[in-house]
């Protein structure tokens, strides 16, 4: 899959992610607000209901005192009298009740002051007609009756509450059409909702078969590509160990067949120098020697003027010729020896570095005296690894430590170590003259220098120390400035075996 179409399935799912949560948030917002308003609504419905309710319950109480107060003029029994009481009694609190529920409605508001005022007429004649009975006067409760009938108070009660009833009919009808439709948006809402979450969810479902398949198909070729790479890998680490082989065995052919020819100079030259010498001789015994001059011993010559000139040159060619020759069979010497060094096979041991180390200083003990340099040897850890190669990296960095010391100034050396995710850590420090950091890459590089070249050496003892580091899998690294010391750092493994051996360096 290329990164493009990558990118193309991760927006399509960021964007199906944020569809599905746009979907839930919606259904969830809507349905709150549907409930909510279908809880309104059938309230306002129950309250309708409720108001209707207390509408019958009041004109049923004035038909009750109306029905008590003629049977009490008709028989002036007590049991009219204490039912049109109770009656009276509970028309005042019904209508209370009443003008409370319609409070928020303003028709029902102006309906219930009608109607309030007509109870209370009504109430009044009820009052004025209980008195006339009780006093004994049935014919002015009769009376008062027949006024209060002409006036239409009663009628006008029901008139009032039969209008009430219909205003609360009517809203009554509206509410449970809007509960019901709010009902009816709230299903169809959740309806809606859920097919859109199986619709998300069946396509959710195919991109993550989809993405899976191609996964799995990416695995296999990523398989198949390990496999091929190991292979590949293999093949180039063979080539490479033969190519290595093949610069070694160059190497030693070419050292050899150098020294053959090196050797043959060297003769011939030392036969020169004898040669030149007969000759130079020769002139001699030709020279006139003066009488008063000393006798000759043998074999000296006695030259003058140009021939002594000549044959202080030829003294000094040779000497150059033969400072070359000592200097190209040093580095022929070298030469053989890492090319040895690179096939040798390494056999791992357990070291104990610290004593290991104590001995090497030991050996260095005469140059560390002369060049006035203290060397102080820490706590190491012990490892596992070639005691021969050890012995050269160690060896190579404490003699460079001593031989770069400040002239004149007391020289100071520590070697410390410590153990971090089953590799070694050694430090090798000294007070020295330093390195220049353009230099630290190009101390390591097989025959060159840095710094003032006023100490021996061929430049190979660095790269040859780094060479043996990278066979035992281990790294290396310098950190130094000029006339402030320098502090080599190796990094080994605790315990090395073939499988961690840098082939490839």
């Amino acid at each position: 899959m290329t990164a493009e179409a990558q990118r193309r399935r991760a927006f399509w799912q960021i964007l199906l992610f944020a569809a599905g949560l746009l979907v839930l948030t919606v259904i969830i917002a809507g349905s709150v607000y549907l409930v909510n308003k279908a809880r309104e609504d059938s309230k306002s419905v129950v309250h309708t209901i409720e108001v209707e309710n207390q509408i019958n319950t009041l004109l049923l109480e004035v038909r009750r005192a109306e029905s008590s107060a003629r049977g009490f003029l008709l028989t002036q029994g007590p049991d009219f009298q204490s039912d049109h009481e109770k009656a009276v009694a509970a028309i005042i609190p019904a209508l209370d009740k009443l003008t409370r529920q319609i409070g928020d409605n303003p028709a029902q508001r102006d309906s219930i002051e009608k109607l309030s005022a007509a109870i209370e007429t009504r109430l009044d004649q009820f009052s004025r007609e209980m008195n006339f009975v009780k006093q004994g006067q049935p014919d002015k409760a009769t009376a008062l009756i027949r006024e209060a009938a002409a006036g239409n108070t009663t009628t006008t009660i029901s008139n009032l509450a039969n209008a009430m009833t219909r205003e609360e009919e009517r809203l009554f009808r509206i509410r449970t059409a809007n509960s019901d439709q709010s009902q009816t948006l709230a299903a169809s809402m959740t309806g809606i909702g859920s097919g859109l979450v199986v619709v998300l969810a069946l396509i959710s479902i195919w991109l993550v078969r989809r993405s899976a398949r191609a996964r799995d198909e990416a695995e296999m070729r990523l398989r198949d590509a390990n496999v091929n790479l190991e292979t590949v890998v293999d093949e180039r680490t063979a080539d490479l160990r033969e190519a290595n082989n093949e610069i070694q065995r160059f190497a030693y052919i070419v050292s050899h067949d150098l020294r053959s020819p090196l050797v043959n100079i060297m003769g011939f030259t030392s036969e020169l120098e004898e040669l030149g010498g007969d000759i130079f001789r020769r002139i001699g015994s030709l020279t006139r020697v003066p009488a008063d001059g000393p006798p000759l011993a043998p074999g000296e010559i006695a030259l003058e003027g140009p021939d002594q000139q000549l044959s202080a040159d030829f003294s000094e060619a040779l000497g150059f010729i033969k400072s070359s020759i000592a200097k190209m069979d040093r580095l022929i010497s070298a030469i053989l020896n890492l090319t040895r060094e690179g096939r040798r096979e390494f056999q791992p041991e357990k070291i104990d570095i610290r004593e290991f180390v104590e001995a090497i200083v030991s050996t260095l003990a005469h140059q560390a005296v002369e060049a006035q340099a203290e060397i102080h040897i820490a706590p190491l850890p012990n490892i596992v690894s070639d005691r021969l190669a050890l012995e050269q990296i160690f060896s190579n960095l404490i003699d460079n430590a001593i031989k770069y010391l400040k002239s004149g100034e007391p020289g100071e050396i520590r070697i410390r170590g410590r153990t971090k995710l089953g590799y070694a850590i050694f430090e090798i420090s000294d007070n020295g003259r330093g390195i220049d950091p353009k230099d630290h890459q190009r101390i390591f590089d097989l025959f060159r220098r840095a710094g003032t070249q006023d100490k021996p050496g061929q430049g190979i003892g660095l790269a040859h120390v780094r060479a043996l580091v990278r066979r035992l899998g281990g790294t290396m690294s310098v950190s130094s400035e000029l006339n402030a010391g320098s502090t080599f750092t190796i990094t080994l493994p605790v315990v090395w075996n073939a499988s961690n051996r840098n082939v490839d360096r």
